[in-house]
């Protein structure tokens, strides 16, 4: 059996670090068309690849978010219900 003495550290690849976690977008207490639209705004500064967390209080957002999603070309990665409300975990599409 070879011997690792480090641990098996040289399995590892040497990448650059990992990026670094996801602003938040506060958008609690706004009602729809405001979560989306600031979203749309937002995003737009962004690169493509940037991720973004998106907080919401409108019960429709669990419905205009991922449309926003779809037809901007941006991904959805994760959508999770919080106390009050929802997160959404956007990528920022290439257009």
């Amino acid at each position: 059996m070879p011997e690792h003495g480090d641990g098996g550290q040289e399995d590892r690849p040497s990448t650059s670090p990992a990026p670094a976690p996801a602003p938040v977008y506060d958008l609690k207490g706004l009602n729809c068309p405001l979560p989306v639209l600031k979203a749309k705004k937002r995003l737009a500064t962004m690169g493509p690849g940037s991720r973004l967390w998106l907080e919401t209080t409108d019960p429709l957002a669990v419905i205009d978010i991922p449309a926003f999603c779809v037809e901007s070309g941006h991904r959805l990665i994760e959508t999770a219900a919080v106390s009050g409300g929802h997160r959404f975990l956007v990528e920022r599409g290439g257009g």
